[in-house]
Formats: structure tokens, C-alpha cells, sequence
């Protein structure tokens, strides 16, 4: 066996609309193909042996132990597989569930084995050792499996959100509101384009720079505390064991001593009643800088109180991890008793964090004259960590309910005199039933990014929904974060319907972004060059934060290679779908590239809408699986598809008597004679008329763009080698015409030869190419096609080869163009430079010379050369031929 390739999905795809995080493995059996797990002696019992938490795997059978019953009765490597990139992954704390294993139509053996992940890197993880398991398992080798399940646990908790940023994206996610992260770290933007807000932890757009700087300089915030008459413990600043003195002759012991920048605990020692120790705990905080804080130690429990917004959310009881002694067991033994909690796990993987021994633990040890092997007596508090952090061990308790009304003043006061809307605050008290400035207690710190884990899951007491406040103050009552989205699929027609959509959306004042095969833009300003139409160019518009309107291009190969880059859309539109890119990754028919396109609308809204093509079949059939409203558009107003459509109240637009019109039910909206549509070419660009009907209809679909906004767009959207690339771009010489387009497969070139067949020319000479990843046929249909039409060919070929060899090529074009016309004219000029130079050398008087672009861009750029030269008459170089 072997794997051939490992893709991972990170949106709405071919396998699932609704579980975008999948990996994709492609699998070649190869001998195992004609071995199935009946056929494999032992294999059951290796399998069940090494991973028994399989029995509850129910498999098609519909009950536990299903997939073992499947393994009993034969099932192939691959749905093994499948089932072991899950379960090691539930077993690593990520709890997944979701699979399919499918023939990849290619040679017998070769699959697509499909599941779902929750952290990329330990999906990809589970996907390599899954299929060395099954490996071990065919050979009957030993296998570790704790090592796979250690590891995987490890990536989890480098790669994935942390519990409070985690909890804040999933509350924004339960409303609606998408989010993309935007590093491997901790920041995130909630909401799309110009009504984003970011989060980096529990710091937010919205929290103010200057209060974060505050509070992470303690003697600066506790000098302002301490001015608003809030009390905090009494303390001095030093820098040398001069000052040390000084400040334990003010003061006296028990002291705290800090750095004045920590965090975490990080540089802390408390309860500090020697020199000697003293001394340490100068050292140990000066390693987080110069400055470093002494203050008098405040006897009592440790609290943490958060307030969000300016208002008290909760409060929490916090405890250092701790062993409680009975008499009988040393501390390593009580440490590995409390760590076998099932709340305990590895990281944040559970409500507690298992208690690990480091140079804490020992100090903490050593000071009370302990060791590992000590036995403490019965009911003594032996304390293993200097702070209560819950990632080190500590728990937590909720006390909110407990907390005093003066004391909840005093919290949002702190709040308001640091200037921090989302404000953790740690006060050291004997309780918070009483007010702290009664009790004795005092504000130990104030901090910014505080960590909600204690407070969502506390060991004991009520769960708090502390991202609640949090995205109530981002996004207050009624606002999503979100901007309209039209996304646009199909074969043909994508990028012209893109273009012309975003201009009615601009001409109607939107600040639009979009996606396109030649580039990305922001308000019509190129930011990206290239093929953009995959879901890295989409979230390059979605987190630009001057969108307020998106149309973005949507083709196959993005949706194949990771999927789409947002969950839903307001509108999708399919143009239609033919025979292209067949065979390509995994896409054996037009059937399967329906498939492929139609993740598209199946992203659509509930109250959205999808615009289908309803003269095209494949197009029209995506309706019945759509959840959402449905338009249509024809290119003939008496198709029984839009009557029967319109009779029921649908919207559709049509062309009829030479008009672009909307039917709303038995009502007809005249937008525009297709004559006054530059972009029709007085009519003749018949698919041009097909791409404005979509264009308006799913436009019209917004309440603020009206049908003069549109009417306007129509008539000022000029095709142009800068307004549309690559579409219909003419370039006028004084002897001939060159007609530039990007027409690559049988459809397009079709639909590009029927407008040149109704344009008034003596001679019509073809420059064409195939593209070397197409079926034979197809690129025997382009030399049949262009037979028909031109009257002369000259063959060139694409700068990527894309796996054939030119001659390849261009003798599949030949036994096309020799089906139709053996007598044509043809020659073959294999770069496509040389053929423009060419032409240009020997050009026909007033003939149109048709050219097939390969790269748009570079070819555009040569014609306008061509075009300055010729202006200025200089003289004309052959280019050679073959």
C-alpha cells in the first residue's frame, strides 16, 4: 500500500457541505486490493486487541460493534483505515466522528479515504499513522499506539485555539457570526470586511492599547489603585539587594516578590519569611527584568473576578494543585491518585490539567523539607505549585453568587480606573461575602487577556458563559458581523458574470471586493495578480476591512484542493456546467463536476437565494437538493422551466423580443434592450447576454440596489483588455483585427466562434492551443471546432504543458481540425509570441485573426506592443513556423 496524496478540506467541499474539516487521503492498495480483512488470518483480533474502543464504531451496520462486523465479513484496507484516523483521534481528546471511503475511478485499488479533524496537523497526523497501523496490523508486528495517541495530544494543544479564545469563536459561531484565524496563534477576526472585530486571546479590537500597558506594569496600576483609595497591599519597587534591605525593614515579613512586567505566575514567590529566600526570589524575578516588585503578603485565598464591558460577570475561588495527606502514601502516590480524575487531562483537553512535577514543584518541596517519597500526615495540605494558574494543576471554584454588592462595585470601578473592558482582577481576601476593604483583602493585580477556563469550567460551582459579554459588546443585539456575499460557479461565464456583478454593486455604492481568474481586487484596485479563484483569494477579500460586498469567483480546483473559504453566502450563481477539467482530481464525468459546482449553492442562506441556469439540465437539478430560494435564468422566456417557475411566484430574468427582463410571477420588469449593452456587442455576444442574467437577477435580489443602478451598470460596464481581460478584447491594427480571449475548452470556444461567425469579416483565421491536462477528445473537439468556423488555423501551445509534449498536442488538434476540413489551411507556431509576431508580419488585409489566450496578462501585453508599433509603422519580423 501507499499513500499518494494527503489533502486537507478547511470548508464546504465535494465530501460534505456541512462538515468542512476533513483530510482526504488517497490510497493505493495495490496488493491489498485483493486482500480483504477476512483474507488477513488474525487480523480481527490484532485490531481489537490494539484498539478495542473500535466496538463502538457502528459502521453501516447501525449498532456497536457494527465496523467489526463489517472487518468479519471482509471489508477493504481503506475503510480500516478510515476508522483509525477517527478513533485515534478521539482517543487524543478530539472527539470526531464523520467518514466516507470511496473508489477514486481510476485504476482498481486507488481510494479517497475520507474523515473528519478537529486540529489540522493532528488530522494530517492521524491520516500517516492510521495507515502505518494497518500496516503493523496486516504484518502482525507490535505497535505502539500510546506513542501516536502522546504525540497527537501534543500537536492539539500547539495548534489549537486555547479555552478562552476558543469559547469566545464558538459563542460567536452559535449566533451566526464567522471567524477566520488569522496566525497559529491566538489571533482571530470575527465577522467579514468592514464589520470585523479581532480578538488575540481575551484581548479585543475594542480594548484600549493603553490600559493593556497599564496593567502589565504593576506598580503603575497599583499606583493608580492606590490614588482611587482601592486597597492593595503596601510595596516599593527595586532593582539591587540594597533595596531588598530596605524594603523588609519597611515592611517586615511575609513578603511577595514579582517582576513588574509577569504574568502567569512567571518569576513569582510568595510567602517569603528569610533572607535567604528573599535573595532567591530577587534573582528568580529579575530574569523577567530589572524591575522588580516588593509587597507586603496578604494572608487569605486567592479570587479572580472578571468584568467584561464595565460590568461584574463572575468570580472565582482558585487553588494552587495540592495533594491532601493521609497518613499512609507518600506525595508521589497522592500526586498520581488525583491525577487519575477523569476531569484530569493533558493540557486544556478536560475541565482540570494533570499535576506534573517541575522546579516549582521541588522548591515548594524543599522549603518544607520534603521530598517525592515524603508521607505528609493525615489531612495536611501539601501545596505544589506558588500560584493557582488551572494550567499547572490548580482548580478552580465559582463563588459569584457569593460576591458582596460592595465588592462589585469596587470590581467595575477597577475596570473603569485601568480602562479595561475585558479586566481580570486577582484579590487576595479571606472571603468576597464580606467587602474586601473590611476583611483585610487586597487587589493583588489587574489583568489584561485574563483566562476564562476557571470560569467556564470550574472544578466546583455554577459554569459561567463568560464569552457571553464578550461578543454581546463586539457585536451588540441584531448585528452578525457580516457583509453580502455572491459567489459564482459554473464552467463558462464565471469571470465576465463576476466582473459585471461587482460593477452593478459598486455603481449602486458598494465598497466591493472580488475574486477573479486574473486577479483579486479591493474597489477595483488589482491587490492580487494570477488565477485567484480559490478560498485564499475569497479570505483575502472577506478580512480586508474596507469590504462592505463580495462577489467572488468560486471554480473547481479550489473547491477540490481545500474547499470553500466561508460556511454560507447571501447568492450563489451557476452559469452552467460542461465537459472541462474531466478526469482531474478525482472528476471522471460531467455528472461529478455537477457535484463539484453545486457545493456552491448548497452554501446559499435559507433566506438567500441560488440563481440557476435553467437551459442547462445538469444546472437545473441542483434545485432539489437546495434548502434554499431559488431564481432562474434563460436565455428563452417560453422555456416550460421559468413558466412553470414564474406561475408559482418565482423570480427569473430572460431574454425576450431583445430585452434583458425580470419576471417577477406574472410581472415583467423591462432592465434593458441587449443593443444598448456594450458588453452584448449590439446583441451578436449572445453568451454575453447569457452572463448578464444572472448578473442582474442576483443583484436585484438586494433591496438597495435598484433597477437604475443597474440599468447604469449595463450601459457603462465597456469591454476592455483593462474592464474584462482576456474577454472579448479587440485590438484594432490598420491592416487586421486580433479578438483576444481566454476561451479554453470545447464550450467556450463554441460560444467564442458563434459571435465571430455573425462579425463582418472577409477572412477569419483561428490561433488555437490545447490544454495538455484534458481528455483526448477534448482537445480533438477544439480542432473540431475550429474547422468549422475559421478559414485558416495556426496551432501554438499553452507556456504549461501540464504533463503532455507539444507534439502530443498539437497532433491531437490536427486529427481533430482533419476530421472536418482535411484541406484547411494550418500551420503550427509552437510559442505564442512568435505566432503573434507572426501575424503581425504577415497579416491578411482585414482579416480577424481569433486568438485562444494562454496567459491572459502576457499576451495582452504583447498585442499592445504590437499595437504601439504598429501605430508608429515600424517594421514587421516574420516569426518561424512549422
Amino acid at each position: 500500500m501507499q499513500i499518494l496524496e494527503i489533502k486537507v478540506l478547511r470548508g464546504p467541499n465535494y465530501w460534505s457541505v456541512r462538515r468542512p474539516k476533513l483530510i482526504q487521503m488517497k490510497l493505493d492498495l495495490e496488493e491489498m486490493e485483493e486482500q480483504p480483512t477476512n483474507k488477513i488470518p488474525g487480523f480481527r483480533e490484532r485490531l481489537e486487541k490494539l484498539i478495542p474502543s473500535l466496538y463502538e464504531h457502528r459502521c453501516s451496520e447501525g449498532v456497536p460493534g457494527g465496523f467489526f462486523s463489517r472487518v468479519d465479513a471482509g471489508t477493504w484496507m481503506g475503510h480500516v483505515i478510515e476508522h483509525i484516523a477517527l478513533e485515534i483521534q478521539t482517543l487524543a481528546g478530539m472527539d470526531t466522528g464523520f467518514g466516507r471511503t470511496r473508489g477514486a475511478g481510476e485504476k482498481a485499488g486507488v481510494y479517497y479515504v475520507i474523515f473528519s479533524y478537529m486540529e489540522e496537523d493532528a488530522g494530517v497526523y492521524a491520516a500517516k499513522a492510521a495507515f502505518r497501523i494497518a500496516q503493523a496490523l496486516i504484518e502482525g508486528k507490535e505497535y505502539n499506539l500510546e506513542e501516536d495517541i502522546q504525540q497527537m495530544r501534543e500537536i492539539r494543544e500547539d495548534t489549537r485555539l486555547g479555552p478562552s479564545t476558543g469559547c469566545i469563536v464558538e459563542e460567536a459561531a452559535k449566533r451566526g457570526i464567522p471567524y477566520i484565524r488569522l496566525n497559529k496563534q491566538s489571533l482571530v477576526q470575527l465577522g467579514y470586511g468592514i464589520h470585523q472585530k479581532r480578538i488575540r486571546a481575551t484581548i479585543a479590537s475594542t480594548t484600549s492599547n493603553i490600559a493593556v500597558d497599564i496593567a502589565c506594569d504593576k506598580e503603575e496600576t497599583k499606583a493608580l489603585l492606590e490614588a482611587a483609595e482601592v486597597p492593595v497591599p503596601r510595596g516599593t519597587v527595586i532593582r539591587s539587594e540594597e533595596g531588598l534591605k530596605d524594603a523588609i525593614e519597611r515592611y517586615g515579613y511575609p513578603l511577595v516578590i514579582k517582576p513588574i512586567d509577569g504574568n502567569h505566575g512567571k518569576g513569582n514567590t510568595t510567602n517569603i519569611t528569610t533572607w535567604e529566600v528573599a535573595v532567591k526570589a530577587l534573582e528568580a524575578a529579575k530574569q523577567y527584568g530589572r524591575n522588580v516588585i516588593v509587597e507586603k503578603f496578604i494572608t487569605g485565598f486567592d479570587f479572580r473576578a472578571l468584568v467584561i464591558n464595565y460590568k461584574f460577570i463572575c468570580a472565582a475561588l482558585r487553588t494552587p494543585a495540592s495533594v491532601v495527606g493521609d497518613g499512609e502514601h507518600t506525595i508521589q502516590w497522592l500526586i498520581d491518585e488525583t491525577n487519575k480524575d477523569p476531569r484530569r487531562g493533558y493540557g486544556h483537553e478536560k475541565v482540570l490539567t494533570q499535576i506534573t512535577i517541575d522546579n516549582f514543584t521541588w522548591k515548594m518541596l524543599n522549603d518544607l523539607g520534603y521530598t517525592l517519597e515524603t508521607v505528609p500526615a493525615k489531612g495536611e495540605l501539601v501545596l505544589l505549585k506558588p500560584t493557582a494558574n488551572l494550567s499547572t494543576g490548580g482548580t478552580s471554584t465559582d463563588v459569584t453568587d457569593e460576591v458582596h454588592p460592595a465588592n462589585v462595585f469596587m470590581f467595575e470601578r477597577i475596570a473603569r480606573i485601568i480602562g479595561l473592558d475585558i479586566c481580570g482582577i486577582d484579590i487576595m481576601a479571606t472571603d468576597l461575602r464580606t467587602p474586601v476593604a473590611d476583611n483585610g483583602g487586597a487587589i493583588l493585580e489587574v489583568n489584561a487577556a485574563p483566562g476564562f477556563r476557571m470560569h467556564i469550567e470550574p472544578a466546583v460551582g455554577l459554569a459561567r458563559n463568560a464569552a457571553e459579554p464578550v461578543v454581546d459588546m463586539l457585536f451588540p443585539k441584531g448585528s452578525i458581523g457580516r457583509i453580502p456575499i455572491i459567489a459564482i460557479t459554473g464552467t463558462n461565464g464565471k469571470t465576465t458574470t463576476t466582473r459585471l456583478t461587482a460593477h452593478i454593486a459598486k455603481s449602486a455604492g458598494k465598497k466591493v471586493g472580488y475574486t477573479t481568474s486574473d486577479g483579486v481586487y479591493i474597489q477595483n484596485q488589482l491587490m492580487m495578480k494570477g488565477d485567484c479563484t480559490g478560498p485564499i483569494s475569497s479570505a483575502f477579500v472577506l478580512k480586508d476591512p474596507t469590504v462592505d460586498f463580495a462577489v467572488l469567483e468560486c471554480a473547481r480546483g479550489g473547491i477540490l484542493k481545500s474547499g470553500l473559504a466561508f460556511q454560507n453566502c447571501e447568492v450563489a450563481v451557476v452559469t452552467n456546467v460542461a465537459a472541462d477539467h474531466i478526469g482531474l482530481g478525482g472528476i471522471n464525468n460531467v455528472e461529478q463536476m455537477a457535484k463539484v459546482k453545486a457545493v456552491v449553492p448548497e452554501t446559499v442562506f435559507p433566506h438567500g437565494y441560488a440563481v440557476l441556469n435553467a437551459d442547462d439540465d445538469l444546472v437545473y437539478a441542483m434545485k432539489k437538493d437546495l434548502e434554499c430560494n431559488v431564481a432562474l435564468f434563460s436565455m428563452d422566456e417560453n422555456n416550460p422551466r421559468i413558466k412553470e417557475h414564474c406561475s408559482e411566484g418565482g423570480l427569473a430574468t430572460v431574454f425576450e423580443n431583445g430585452f434583458i427582463s425580470i419576471l417577477k410571477g406574472n410581472w415583467k420588469i423591462r432592465v434593458m434592450n441587449v443593443k444598448d449593452i456594450p458588453l452584448t456587442f449590439e446583441g451578436k455576444a449572445t453568451h454575453n447576454i447569457a452572463n448578464c442574467l444572472p448578473s442582474v437577477l442576483a443583484t436585484y435580489l438586494f433591496r438597495d440596489i435598484t433597477i437604475e443602478d443597474i440599468r447604469s451598470a449595463l450601459a457603462s460596464f465597456v469591454p476592455s483588455s483593462s474592464q474584462t481581460p482576456g474577454r472579448l478584447n479587440f485590438f484594432h491594427f490598420k491592416n487586421f483585427t486580433v479578438l483576444a480571449d481566454f476561451a479554453h475548452n470545447p464550450h467556450g470556444l463554441k460560444l467564442l466562434c458563434d459571435f465571430v461567425s455573425k462579425l463582418d469579416y472577409r477572412t477569419r483565421i483561428g490561433v488555437i492551443s490545447g490544454t495538455g491536462d484534458r481528455r483526448d477528445e477534448d482537445i480533438r473537439e477544439l480542432g473540431e471546432i475550429s474547422a468549422n468556423y475559421f478559414d485558416e488555423i495556426i496551432i501554438r501551445c499553452d507556456k504549461n504543458l501540464r504533463g503532455r509534449t507539444a507534439e502530443e498536442i498539437i497532433d491531437l488538434l490536427k486529427e481533430g481540425i482533419n476530421r472536418v476540413n482535411p484541406a484547411i489551411p494550418t500551420i503550427t507556431i509552437a510559442n505564442e509570441n512568435e505566432a503573434l509576431e507572426y501575424i503581425y508580419a504577415n497579416s491578411r488585409q482585414g482579416a480577424l485573426y481569433t486568438i485562444m489566450c494562454d496567459v491572459v496578462a502576457g499576451a495582452l501585453n504583447k498585442l499592445k506592443e504590437l499595437k504601439e508599433r504598429d501605430e508608429k509603422q515600424e517594421p514587421r519580423y516574420a516569426g518561424t513556423q512549422a
